[in-house]
C-alpha cells in the first residue's frame, strides 16, 4: 500500500530529484495553491441590512456569506478567511491589505447580546509544513484569534 497525501502519492510531496517527469513536477510545484475550507457558526445580528452592507463592502475571496430573513449571518466555502475592502469596481483592494480584524471589529457591534460568531479555517499547500489553521471568535464586543503558532505544555 502506498502512502498518500490527498489525491497524490507521497512521492509527489517529497523534494524533487532528477529523472523522468521531474520537469513536469517542477512546473506543477511552481503553481502551488492553497486548499482551504472555512465554516462559521450562525450568529444573530441586530441590524441584518447593515450587516449585509458591511459584507457587500468587503471581499472574502471565494467564500460565501449570507444574512437570512431571521438575521442570522453565516460564512462558508473553500478558501481562507481573509477579508479585503471592496474597490469601487467591486474587486478586492489587495493594495489596502487584509482587513479581517477591522471587519470583525465592525461586525462585533451588530451581534445580538449573548451571541457568538465562530469562524474557522483549515487548509494546506500540498503536503508542505506548516498547515493552515486559524479561528476567530467574536463575542461580547471582543474579537479573539487562535492559530497553531504557540504550543503549550500538556498538563499531566
Amino acid at each position: 500500500m502506498r502512502a498518500s497525501c490527498g489525491r497524490h502519492s507521497l512521492s509527489s510531496c517529497l523534494p524533487l530529484k532528477g529523472g523522468a517527469g521531474a520537469r513536469e513536477r517542477s512546473r506543477e510545484q511552481s503553481m502551488v495553491t492553497l486548499q482551504a475550507a472555512t465554516a462559521s457558526t450562525g450568529a444573530l445580528v441586530t441590524d441584518p441590512q447593515a450587516v449585509r452592507e458591511l459584507c457587500e463592502n468587503h471581499r472574502f475571496g471565494t467564500l460565501n456569506w449570507e444574512v437570512d430573513d431571521d438575521g442570522e449571518l453565516v460564512i462558508w466555502g473553500y478558501d481562507s478567511f481573509d477579508v479585503y475592502e471592496a474597490r469601487e469596481n467591486g474587486l478586492p483592494d489587495y493594495d489596502g491589505g487584509i482587513v479581517t480584524h477591522e471587519f470583525l471589529r465592525s461586525l462585533a457591534e451588530y451581534l445580538e447580546p449573548n451571541e457568538e460568531f465562530d469562524i474557522q479555517t483549515a487548509g494546506f499547500t500540498k503536503c508542505r509544513f506548516p498547515v493552515l489553521a486559524k479561528r476567530y471568535v467574536v463575542r461580547d464586543g471582543e474579537v479573539l484569534y487562535a492559530d497553531l503558532s504557540s504550543p503549550d505544555p500538556i498538563d499531566e
